[in-house]
């Protein structure tokens, strides 16, 4: 196993795509999104049911070396001081296999 950073943000649909496009640009290769996520925070109930789509949330799921993290994080947090919603990260283990 190896110790690793993992990365978890939830934000505006329409911003997923740029968040997955910043962790590229620093070197990660990998990630997992969830579209259409609902859930409540400082903006209000997000349930992601409107017809126009603006008010929808996406899960975005990825890992990172300690030393990727600072850079990642200082481009993700424009976008979310922009758009709302959250980035949260955590110690994790990367079973090799």
């Amino acid at each position: 196993m190896r110790a690793i950073k993992r990365i978890e943000v939830v934000t505006d649909a329409l911003e997923i795509e740029r968040v997955a496009q910043v962790l590229e640009q620093h070197g990660v290769s990998g990630y997992t999104i969830v579209p259409d996520v609902i859930g409540k925070g400082e903006r209000g109930i997000r349930r992601g049911d409107e017809l126009s789509g603006v008010f929808k949330n996406s899960y975005l799921l990825s890992t990172c070396d300690e030393s990727q993290l600072p850079a990642i994080i200082e481009a993700i947090r424009p976008i979310l001081k922009q758009r709302g919603g959250v980035c949260l990260v955590s110690d994790a283990w990367w079973v090799q296999h």
